[in-house]
């Protein structure tokens, strides 16, 4: 009989992971490896690649870092090449990680900045999966991970962006799959409740008189696990979605939260 913890290994696949050089990039990054993939990730600045790179190494995970834009189709078509000859593959798996967030009332924001969070949010994953479908859709199969977030389902003030492009990853994940199924290619997302990054750090700042942030007894009290998650807490459903225990889990945004999404909330006293 098979050993079931079998089909989660990712022995010898090349894994790739945008935005892998801190936070929950770094996360699903490790996890992908501890499960036996060999991992490329990208970043913008070259001292951040550096540092995780450093970092990676110090957990005996041979990680290699790349600098470029993934919004940018032209950087992109230039290191996916350069990747699948320093890894002798081609990518087996692609975490869309990368993105950012504008916490900026609408009628404040500008269209420049409005378009910068969908251009990274949402454009950069289109660009980095159809980089990487050729290769896989020729190889016979390949798995898609994208960052979603609770923004893919919910709404809430100063977010606008942000939620408009991880509603359109949601789409984007879910269209996907349906297109590139008949390949063996499964396209899933990850939707990350409030996770304690340095992302969100300044929503966790212990006030002058030392009580929480409002906005993180907020979320405290909107989760039922009644606590932020930590980067690690993705770290199964990422190597579940990248193994061949998910082949036929396609087009689903699984939501990481503590129970956000299934809570009303509490009663009042």
């Amino acid at each position: 009989m098979e050993n079931i913890l079998n089909k989660f290994s990712l022995q010898g696949k090349v894994a790739l992971v945008t935005g892998g050089s801190y936070g929950i990039g770094m996360a699903v990054a490790k996890a992908l490896a501890y499960a036996g993939a060999r991992i490329a990730f990208n970043g913008r600045r070259a001292n951040l690649i550096e540092e995780a790179e450093k970092e990676y190494k110090a957990l005996g995970i041979d990680a290699k870092g790349y600098v470029f834009d993934i919004t940018k189709e032209e950087q992109v078509n230039e290191f996916v090449p350069q990747i699948e000859k320093d890894f002798g593959g081609s990518v087996d798996i692609l975490v869309n990680n990368a993105g950012i967030i504008k916490r900026i009332p609408a009628t404040e924001m500008s269209v420049e900045e409005f378009r910068q969070v969908i251009d990274i949010d949402l454009t950069g994953a289109f660009i980095m999966s159809k980089a990487v479908a050729p290769a896989m859709i020729k190889k016979g199969g390949g798995k898609i991970i994208n960052i979603c977030s609770l923004m893919s389902e919910l709404g809430r003030e100063t977010v606008c962006a942000y939620a408009a492009a991880k509603g359109g990853l949601k789409m984007l994940t879910r269209n996907l799959a349906c297109e590139w199924a008949e390949y063996n290619i499964q396209v899933n997302g990850i939707g990350p409740g409030y996770i304690a990054t340095p992302q969100t750090a300044p929503l966790r700042e212990r006030q002058a008189d030392g009580s929480r942030h409002p906005f993180d007894q907020f979320i405290i009290a909107k989760t039922p696990a009644a606590r932020w998650g930590v980067p690690e807490d993705l770290m199964g459903t990422s190597v579940f979605l990248a193994s061949e225990a998910s082949n036929f889990v396609n087009g689903q945004i699984i939501y990481v939260d503590g129970g956000i999404l299934a809570y009303i909330g509490k009663q009042p006293k």
